[in-house]
């Protein structure tokens, strides 16, 4: 028996109309083991396509697919796209160019 879903991941943006249109839905459950998971092995798993994705926000805060995902945090997959604006006061601008958040 596969053990419960523990965390749940949303998909915003293009993703999360992309998900609607494949008629899969745009939140998930997914159990995630206590060691974590990769953002980028639970994208692949949910099927997102990887060019579109710009980060993921974890428990409030972006950050780039080679983050780890514990279990129960808050996880959201982002799409390329945000304007501007958004993008430096939301974090996101620069999390894709490399491994953890793009202040550190």
């Amino acid at each position: 028996m596969d053990p419960a879903p523990n965390t749940e991941i949303r998909m915003f943006g293009f993703l999360h109309s992309a998900r609607k249109a494949k008629g899969l839905a745009p939140r998930v459950h997914l159990y995630i083991p206590p060691e974590g998971r990769i953002a980028q092995e639970i994208a692949e798993e949910l099927e997102l396509p990887m060019d579109k994705i710009e980060g993921v926000f974890v428990n409030h805060l972006v950050y780039a697919l080679d983050h780890v995902i514990h279990s129960g945090d808050k996880v959201a997959f982002i799409s390329r796209g945000v304007p501007g604006p958004h993008r430096f006061s939301l974090g996101i601008h620069g999390a894709g160019k490399g491994a953890g958040r793009p202040d550190s």
